[in-house]
């Protein structure tokens, strides 16, 4: 049998569909992290640019004792359509992992998905009108950005600081949407280990946020994939925690806990939010796999959960300090980066006159991968930042990425010496973990003292 050859598009085939496309094609953007996708599939490739679990830490043992046990008790139901909400099983799966972190939820407030991701479809099918306006941080997580443009939103970034999202900033921001008359639909926020920024919300500005969203009856649109995944420091409680679920919109997903392959996420809001995104899910993809479902559910019926993800922070950890360290040898002086407490994820920040952009073109012809900083805005700003993932890789191809980068950098430093006459500084190598200043660069600057007598007294 012949292999079919792929159709090759011409300009008369473009102008030929040109008038079938609906408008909203015009703004849809394509994600960075895909784009990014199959050429980092390639062996050689050293990729920091996913945001990857290490699936390789999960014993294929248990995968095979769960599927197996799936494939002897509930076959005919693994393989058969089951109701949009979701399995039962898996709520109570859900129920365990949320009482992890401190919130109780109804069944009848969950809503089980394809993944994290379609909650964020889900919510800006169900309230998003073409020029309304959806409040994000400034990052953000650049697989967001392609949805919201989809549904022809109008996105604000509020910028953040060590501390996460400036909500005196947001509500200067919230006060200016009001007076022009403008639609203000939900708040997007990643309050805990941040994507991409890797900063936490303080507490002071998680109760000021929900209090804002209770005083002004705003959604917020809650995105914790990470929460689990913390190394050090102390936990904060959700926003949904604070809510009670009355304006925070949750999603949960067993990717970064679990694995994403399985493709199951969740979300869980107030019932009337809740109702319309169950039926813009039955018309998307009727449910959500029945065969991953009873995995997840099976697993937790088999599997301490918690130790598993216990382990992941272990490696994790340690993925985290030894990225510390290579940064600090081979990125140059002027650089700064975020140091998180967990998820998954370091934001670099080179100088300004270097475009991480074109950085990416050239550390792709050194096989190693990072996603420019621009991905994370609407805007066009972040053109000197880049995303930085450590759970996904070893340890010795996080030192030989991050070398390969520092050496396109170091490149580019040159040059820009060069052609201006201003010297290069050169990266001093020297142990992050002796060099406390050096570990705990920040891009992001601190907050002001105001900021936390607002905080306070707000």
């Amino acid at each position: 049998m012949t292999r079919r050859e792929p159709p090759r598009s011409t300009a008369r085939d473009l102008e030929r569909y040109a008038a079938l496309f609906a408008s909203r094609t015009q703004v849809m953007k394509t994600s960075a992290m895909r784009d990014l996708m199959a050429l980092t599939q390639q062996a050689e490739v050293i990729s920091l640019a996913g945001g990857l679990p290490d699936t390789s830490t999960f014993p294929p043992e248990t995968y095979a004792g769960v599927m197996a046990t799936v494939a002897h008790d509930a076959c005919a139901q693994a393989l058969q359509y089951g109701p949009t909400e979701g399995i039962a099983a898996v709520d109570a799966c859900i129920q365990d992992v949320m009482a992890a972190e401190g919130m109780n939820v109804a069944t009848d407030e969950l809503l089980v998905t394809t993944g994290g991701q379609q909650v964020i479809d889900l919510v800006c099918k169900t309230l998003i009108d073409p020029g309304d306006v959806i409040v994000a941080e400034a990052p953000t997580y650049p697989g967001a950005v392609p949805t919201f443009a989809s549904y022809q939103a109008d996105v604000v970034q509020i910028s953040m600081d060590s501390d996460g999202m400036r909500i005196d900033e947001l509500e200067e921001t919230l006060d200016r949407l009001e007076r022009d008359g403008r639609r203000l639909k939900f708040i997007y926020t990643i309050p805990t280990f941040q994507n991409p920024g890797g900063v936490t919300m303080s507490l002071p500005r998680r109760e000021r946020l929900v209090r804002i969203a209770h005083e002004r009856e705003l959604l917020v649109l809650e995105d914790n994939p990470y929460g689990m995944l913390r190394y050090e420091g102390e936990a904060l409680p959700p926003l949904y925690a604070l809510d009670g679920g009355e304006f925070v919109i949750y999603l949960g997903t067993f990717s970064k806990i679990l694995s994403p392959g399985i493709r199951l996420g969740w979300a869980a809001a107030p019932q009337p939010v809740l109702q319309k995104m169950n039926i813009g899910k039955a018309a998307a993809d009727l449910c959500s796999s029945s065969m991953t479902q009873l995995f997840v559910a099976n697993y937790f019926a088999a599997v301490d959960w918690k130790r598993y993800v216990m382990s992941l922070r272990d490696v994790y950890r340690q993925r985290r300090d030894v990225m510390f360290e290579a940064l600090t040898e081979h990125f140059p002086r002027e650089a700064q980066w975020t140091r998180p407490e967990g998820g998954m994820f370091i934001w670099a920040t080179l100088p300004d006159y270097i475009d991480t952009t074109d950085l990416l073109a050239r550390a792709l012809r050194e096989n190693v991968a990072f996603v420019p900083g621009r991905a994370a805005y609407l805007d066009g700003r972040g053109g000197s930042s880049m995303r930085l993932n450590f759970s996904g890789v070893t340890e010795s191809q996080i030192r030989e990425g991050i070398r390969r980068i520092g050496a396109v950098i170091a490149e580019q430093v040159a040059l820009y010496g060069t052609l201006t006459g201003a010297e290069a500084v050169a990266p001093q190598p020297q142990s992050a973990a002796t060099d406390e200043r050096l570990a705990r660069v920040v891009e992001l600057p601190r907050r002001q003292p105001q900021q936390d007598r607002v905080e306070r007294d707000g």
